[in-house]
């Protein structure tokens, strides 16, 4: 509201002043050219102006509090409250309870609640929020014992990425002292779970399986992963109740300036350019709103438009570290928000697309993208029976909606807000990618044959 209050200002301010001077024709001109230019928003005809949006307070919240903080929002006759709130759980109770009218939230929360795990729901979400972003940390105990066995380089630094097989070892040697090995991670659903295992797994190491009456997902697992709100992290690896979790930033960063922990990979090694979070509504709202929902989604490709202009990322930081959003100094977001990330406390090195909101199609909801996390929900249990191929395609395509994103993007390629280029030519797959710390390739339209890929996990025959 502030910003519109402040253009409107301006503009009548602007327009007394010229007519006071004269030469009524020529500035009736010039005032109509700069009313035609801050008003060049195709505002839709919105249903719901009022709108109450939910956050977790990690720094991939940011496309929220730019769209808001910058005045997109406004711009789409938008009117937005934007809260804080106490764990992905709650997120998304809220969401689907109608308390909030849609939030950030974990990739896996909307997928989850339309296949069959946890609380089901009709979500959808018609905009991914960010690429990369989260790390795996570890006590410093716990690094003292890995770094011995990760490979060096010439000035004696350790080598990226670093593989859960430096941590083998350690496990080992816990198990035989008698201590059971504990992670952190921040939900069930969460791309930090799913990455955690991965990572584990990829070194033989079992994290652990679910099952219909073990949702605890510890079964058989030499890591005993639990859940650990995101703002808690760092303070219960240091009370020793954790040795290493995998969580989105800056609480990676935060151990390190705090020296409690060292962050040992990031998701990009992970999974290169992985999504992360994505923003959902339910499908009630989509349906009952339209209009509202496009103009939402327009306001957020807007915000991670200019996310990702690397001039900006220095206000972006400043933005975030407002207590109302993530709170976190601002060294300690600038640390992975500004093209660097710091591993070993002095080992901080260049890495510009850790935190990726726009480029590479970020914003866009890739059917291929949500696919792998159902790949992962029924690798690990959380699905308990075999699907078809075919399952797997037509269960994501009731949750993730480019139709919605692609009416939103076109009319931003007609205000000239971004370029047409920017709209992807795709069937909504990706193709076939190998960029995986292991090396394994995910084909999105295979995917039975991916889940069976891998040793550790389900194995499932073509189920007709």
């Amino acid at each position: 509201m502030k910003t519109l209050l402040t253009k409107a200002t301006w503009i009548f301010s602007l327009t007394v002043l010229l007519f006071s001077c004269g030469g009524g024709d020529k500035k009736k001109d010039t005032t109509a050219e700069l009313i035609s230019e801050t008003s060049k928003t195709k505002t839709l005809d919105i249903e719901k102006p009022q709108l109450t949006f939910g956050f977790i307070k990690l720094t991939d919240m940011a496309p929220l509090a730019i769209a808001k903080e910058k005045g997109f929002f406004e711009d789409e006759g938008l009117f937005v409250s934007v809260e804080a709130q106490s764990n992905w759980k709650n997120v998304l109770d809220r969401v689907i309870d109608g308390q909030l009218d849609g939030s950030h939230m974990l990739a896996g929360q909307p997928i989850a609640a339309g296949a069959g795990f946890g609380r089901q729901a009709e979500l959808v979400t018609p905009f991914s929020m960010d690429l990369n972003g989260n790390g795996i940390t570890v006590s410093n105990d716990v690094w003292s014992k890995m770094k011995p066995n990760v490979p060096k380089d010439a000035d004696g630094k350790p080598v990226h990425p670093i593989k859960a097989d430096a941590l083998k070892p350690v496990i080992t040697e816990y198990k035989n002292s008698g201590k059971a090995f504990k992670m952190g991670m921040v939900f069930p659903v969460s791309t930090h779970n799913y990455e955690i295992r991965y990572w584990l797994a990829a070194a033989g190491i079992h994290p652990g399986m679910y099952t219909a009456e073990n949702v605890q997902g510890q079964i058989d697992a030499e890591v005993l992963l639990s859940v650990t709100p995101p703002p808690q992290m760092p303070a219960t690896l240091e009370a020793g109740t954790i040795y290493g979790y995998c969580v989105g930033e800056p609480w990676n960063q935060q151990a390190v300036f705090k020296g409690i922990g060292v962050p040992v990979t990031t998701n990009f090694d992970i999974w290169k350019n992985n999504p992360e979070k994505v923003f959902v509504m339910t499908k009630k709202f989509v349906e009952d709103y339209p209009n509202t929902a496009v103009a939402v989604t327009k306001a957020l490709i807007r915000a991670g438009k200019w996310l990702d202009d690397p001039k900006n990322r220095p206000e972006a930081v400043k933005i975030l570290a407002m207590s109302q959003y993530v709170g976190a100094p601002e060294e300690v977001l600038a640390n992975s928000m500004t093209g660097t990330f710091e591993f070993e406390k002095g080992d901080k090195r260049e890495m510009p697309d850790f935190n990726v909101f726009y480029k590479y199609n970020a914003t866009y909801p890739f059917y291929s993208d949500g696919i792998w996390f159902l790949t992962q929900m029924r690798r690990w249990g959380q699905i308990p029976e075999a699907k078809t191929a075919e399952w797997y395609g037509e269960t994501i395509k009731d949750i993730y909606r480019p139709d919605i994103w692609t009416k939103a993007a076109k009319l931003l390629v007609e205000e000239g807000n971004i370029p047409a280029g920017d709209i992807p030519t795709t069937d909504g797959y990706k193709p076939a990618t190998a960029d995986f710390i292991d090396g394994t390739t995910y084909d999105a339209k295979d995917p039975i044959s991916y889940i069976n890929s891998f040793k550790i996990g389900n194995k499932d025959k073509a189920v007709q």
